[in-house]
């Protein structure tokens, strides 16, 4: 986790986590939320593109007639749809607005908090998990009609006597000029101190400039000053919608999670009628693991709308999160069919699939093949969700394929010291086996004991089995693999482990067979079941589709030691988030 509190035995394993909202980012938060593993949120600045140069040549095509090229200018040349996002490039080296890589790289941050303003490093570009168009606003654009988005009404009386004023100083901005800017709207803003539209300006050139600098100082001053505007008298209606919830993005971007939700708390006060903003609110609600009150808002809001897509798939991942699997069923199904901005996310697939196969409905493999099709999964079996794109993609491995023979050569050869700190460790303190908490097991008694977890040694365990870990620091591929953990694993007769994949193809999972019944153990990857022998080494890409089962009439025990994917590069290793 982002804390640096020493890890306790058989701690959190697989680091599940959660997708884009059509009404904001927010939804990539609501994963993480609903199963309980949030953590505070550090800032992550990417390198920007200098657009001046390019923005200079664009003036010609000023297709909404304002005397400039701007956004709303490319979205008429791009034939933006309904929802008010263009198709994005999924090209890992294509250059993206901070924006969109926050989107994708956000949920890395969850276990390394970074405390700086300027020397934090992003995750490589190669990484990329598998994006919804998130504001798409229909599965079949050509079935339903678009409607063209409104420009907003930014001005009062008193600012349209001074527009001039105002658009060269914004002009400035749009064009990259981003300092220049920020002394013309501070000028403009001691001349005319009660002009909304002069101090949103400010508040955007110093969140620009705060991007370009890479400082959360900046950003913090941006934030207090998005608050300024929306507290002066006589503010259009738009305005303060846009500088609020703007705010209450940039504070969420900054981990200020329950100060963002104040934000959007007011925004409702203000907009009791907007469901986009009380949607907005639910996923505030989540972000702190208050299920309970996003519960009550989307409630409020299916209320209000009952065909909100939004509100349902939300409500729906509520359900699924508090164990009312059949319920959640319709809730998620129908909002992923209304096709509304923020529902054709990988997510929301992931977990209708998984609901469906634990009510036990065949259909649950065509929702994972729709999931699919539209880009969310790399195979209807393999559905990880933060994936590095071209790694080698098989359910079953050889220790060869993997290239770790010594590894593998070294686990089987001291299987029987592995296994009886393991034993010794269960005879001494059962406590110290931990159950599985990630609502798993369909039934049964399946408990962990955890030596490594996401690259960090866990030095209290580590004395139930020194010997153990002693060899095991000589492997760093293991040791060192932050997507993953070293653990015995005890499983008791009478349990079964629901279908399920872990959350990324970065890793490969070694399982040695410890203390092995003779019958009744088995396990499926995809579509090919193996069962565990004394000794032996059994390594198969847990982000397929897994499934096990213990019907003996003894415990099993296991020794799991991931591993590296073994085609990430040395630079990748080094470089990708921990999960």
């Amino acid at each position: 986790m982002a804390d640096d509190k020493e890890l306790k035995h058989g701690g959190h394993k697989n680091g599940r986590k959660g997708g884009p909202s059509g009404s904001s980012f927010f939804t990539w938060f609501i994963v993480i939320a609903l199963l309980g593993v949030w953590t505070s949120v550090a800032v992550i600045w990417f390198d920007l593109i200098d657009y001046e140069d390019v923005l200079g040549k664009l003036g010609v095509y000023d297709a909404d007639g304002d005397g400039d090229f701007d956004v709303e200018d490319a979205k008429i040349l791009l034939a933006e749809g309904p929802s008010g996002k263009t198709k994005r490039n999924t090209k890992a080296k294509e250059p993206q607005n901070i924006e969109d890589e926050v989107k994708e790289k956000i949920q890395f941050l969850l276990h390394e908090t970074v405390h700086t303003d300027h020397e934090v490093h992003a995750p490589p570009e190669e990484e990329q998990e598998v994006l919804p168009e998130a504001n798409k606003k229909t599965n079949d654009p050509d079935q339903k009609e678009k409607v063209k988005k409104k420009k907003p009404k930014l001005l009062n009386n008193f600012d349209k006597t001074i527009k001039a004023e105002l658009d060269a100083a914004e002009k400035l901005r749009k064009r990259g000029n981003i300092e220049e800017a920020v002394h013309a709207f501070e000028k403009l803003v001691h001349k005319y101190p009660h002009s909304p539209r002069a101090r949103y300006g400010k508040a955007q050139c110093e969140d620009d400039l705060a991007e370009k600098r890479r400082s959360n100082e900046l950003l913090q001053g941006a934030i207090e000053t998005y608050q300024e505007v929306a507290s002066l008298p006589d503010v259009p209606t738009d305005l303060v919608k846009l500088t609020l919830k703007r705010r209450s993005d940039r504070q969420q971007f900054l981990g200020h999670m329950k100060g963002s939700l104040m934000t959007l708390q007011r925004l409702v006060q203000l907009f009791p009628n907007d469901t986009s903003l009380k949607n907005d609110l639910g996923v505030g609600y989540l972000l702190i693991g208050d299920n309970n009150n996003a519960k009550k808002v989307y409630e409020e809001v299916l209320n209000m709308t009952p065909n909100d897509g939004f509100a349902k798939v939300h409500y729906g991942f509520i359900l699924k999160a508090q164990n009312k699997i059949a319920a959640s069923i319709p809730f998620l199904k129908e909002g992923i069919e209304s096709g509304d901005p923020g529902t054709d996310d990988g997510r929301f697939y992931f977990h209708l699939g998984d609901a469906m196969q634990r009510v036990g409905d065949k259909e649950a493999y065509k929702w994972y093949e729709l999931g699919h099709k539209r880009g969310h999964f790399a195979s209807v079996w393999q559905r990880s969700l933060y994936n590095v794109k071209g790694l080698k993609a098989q359910p079953w491995w050889t220790a060869q394929e993997t290239g770790y023979t010594d590894l593998v050569k070294s686990l089987e050869r001291n299987w029987k010291v592995i296994r009886d700190e393991g034993l010794a460790v269960m005879d001494k303190a059962r406590g110290l086996f931990l159950p599985e908490d990630e609502n798993l097991r369909e039934k049964g008694d399946w408990s962990q004991f955890t030596l490594w977890q996401q690259g960090r040694k866990n030095e209290n365990a580590c004395k139930g089995a020194p010997k153990t870990c002693a060899f095991l620091e000589k492997f760093p591929e293991t040791t060192g693999c932050r997507r993953g953990q070293i653990k015995y694993s005890v499983m008791h007769p009478g349990t079964h482990v629901w279908p399920h994949t872990g959350p990324t193809n970065c890793r490969l999972r070694m399982h040695l067979g410890l203390v092995i019944p003779k019958e009744g153990c088995k396990i499926r990857c995809a579509r090919e079941t193996k069962t565990w022998e004394e000794g032996q080494v059994l390594i198969f890409d847990d982000s397929f589709e897994h499934e096990v089962w213990q019907d003996a009439s003894s415990f099993r025990l296991i020794f799991i030691v991931d591993v590296w994917h073994p085609e990430l590069t040395p630079q990748q290793r080094h470089s990708l988030p921990a999960i």
